[in-house]
């Protein structure tokens, strides 16, 4: 979509008009869920006092109810977010309904002449956002739309942009990224009070799912996670990123995907950390792969941001002519972490059980998906998107079409990994394959690595019981080879 037509949205507060006081200002929280270090409201309050107020609307609703773990950590993010806005003198206003006519509504019943937000990144939130902005300016209300997502708004990195959009190779995206250090925290915004009443708080069953456990969910305890981290095994990062059994990564993402903590403050906390003169060279280059790390997320955001008119299609021209298949005999086997390769099986499992997966074994098994089965990237993203607990659609948009090679990788072919070297490469004493596949728990390390290199029948015997590890679905190396003849007969000679 040209830059033009995306104009409009691309707004924020102050950037084209000066502020003016209102009686009034309204801001409607979507996955921004806290109140400190909050950009959105800093600019809302701008415009006048703030009153706070969370639209539940049909398609967020749907979306929730698809996912029975991101709705349980949604409504205690929201639960904490009003009770932080309690204490700072205000109250959640919760609606349901259309966002449009619901903030509009409420925007008179107040006397509020802004409506602020922060912006989303997801071709269809884009477009929903800015029919939401074209309903309120239309009935004379100002909008105010923020980016508080991401480090380092869009914008400011497409000024040095030869074409002023958006950046689509990540090396030099970076290199300018790391010179646009984030501002100190915002200050604390104080709520108006408000007598308009507020329909009661999101709980699971609202979106037919039950009370699951996904730990403290609160501002304060992801702050609280986000500190333990950068106080001890970011400095072991280097080798955690990659090593699923060696240590701990940040566990950050379902925090940043629904803003209980701000992106913002953990590259000012990395930053920190990395300035320390005492570190050793090796845990100063950890520091700074976790930076380059949350340099990727903004870089995924961006790409959503510059290129939602191509929706669901891959962002590489040359890539929308190949034709993914969209289901194998051995879809199942994938789904259910069956496939016998037992790093990829291990990394299903753990995601079936807590929603989450290791970054390092998500390339891995997404990588299985599309070249060992061939299968569309969007049906990986599709099956994860009900399991993961974070709520990033244009992060994983971005993350499948980079591992599927139609997105943001410029390399040649494909990037194609073999899951039994992956597995002697990063998980070599297989601690994290036997804390996920008990089948395999009690065997040597050597036979848990033949697994994938060739059948092994003798495993499946009855004296495995109902607890038998199956064998490979399929010869790696013969598959990988096929994909890549199909490759270069329908892209590279093209």
């Amino acid at each position: 979509m040209s830059k033009g037509r995306l104009a409009p949205l691309r707004r924020t507060a102050g950037y084209d008009r000066p502020p003016v006081r209102a009686l009034k200002t309204l801001f409607a929280f979507t996955r921004d869920l806290r109140v400190d270090d909050h950009l959105g409201l800093a600019q809302a309050a701008q415009f006048g006092d703030v009153v706070p107020v969370l639209v539940l609307d049909p398609a967020r609703s749907a979306r929730l109810r698809s996912s029975p773990r991101r709705a349980a950590y949604y409504c205690a993010a929201v639960t904490a977010l009003d009770a932080a806005i309690r204490a700072r003198g205000g109250r959640l206003i919760v609606r349901r309904g259309p966002t449009a006519g619901t903030l509009r509504s409420l925007a008179r019943g107040i006397g509020a002449e802004t409506v602020a937000w922060s912006v989303r990144y997801d071709a269809k939130e884009i477009r929903a956002d800015r029919d939401v902005q074209a309903a309120l300016e239309e009935s004379g209300i100002r909008v105010v739309a923020v980016h508080d997502a991401s480090v380092v708004p869009p914008e400011d990195l497409a000024l040095s942009h030869r074409r002023g959009d958006g950046w689509r190779a990540f090396v030099p995206y970076f290199e300018r990224w790391r010179t646009l250090i984030p501002p100190d925290a915002l200050p604390a915004v104080q709520f108006a009070q408000s007598e308009i009443a507020s329909e009661a708080l999101p709980v699971p069953a609202d979106f037919g799912a039950r009370e699951i456990e996904v730990g403290p969910v609160s501002p304060a305890a992801s702050a609280q996670k986000l500190a333990a981290f950068l106080n001890g095994p970011i400095l072991g990062y280097g080798i955690a990123r990659n090593v699923p059994d060696a240590g701990a990564t940040s566990d950050l993402s379902a925090e940043l995907s629904f803003g209980t903590v701000s992106a913002r403050s953990a590259v000012r906390g990395a930053c920190a950390r990395a300035s320390d003169p005492f570190l050793l060279i090796e845990e100063t280059t950890a520091v700074r792969l976790w930076l380059r790390a949350l340099a990727q997320r903004d870089f995924f955001l961006q790409l959503g941001w510059y290129n939602d008119a191509l929706d669901e299609a891959p962002l590489q021209e040359k890539m929308r002519r190949f034709a993914f298949a969209r289901t194998h005999p051995q879809l199942d086997a994938w789904r259910s972490g069956t496939t016998g390769f037992p790093l990829v099986d291990a990394g299903i499992r753990e995601l079936r059980a807590t929603g989450r997966m290791h970054p390092r074994v998500r390339a891995i098994v997404a990588s299985f998906l599309c070249f060992d089965l061939g299968v569309d990237w969007r049906v990986g993203r599709d099956e994860w998107d009900r399991l993961l607990i974070e709520d990033d659609p244009a992060l994983a948009t971005g993350n499948w079409q980079w591992v599927a090679g139609v997105g943001a990788d410029l390399a040649a072919y494909p990037r194609i990994y073999n899951p039994v070297k992956q597995a002697h490469r990063f998980d070599p004493a297989a601690g994290y394959v036997r804390r996920w596949i008990p089948e395999l728990a009690g065997l040597p390390d050597a036979t848990i690595f033949e697994r994938g290199e060739r059948p092994q029948p003798q495993l499946s015997l009855p004296l495995f019981g109902a607890r038998a590890y199956p064998a490979p679905i399929l010869d790696h190396e013969a598959a990988a080879r096929a994909f890549l003849a199909r490759y270069r007969a329908e892209v590279v000679a093209v």
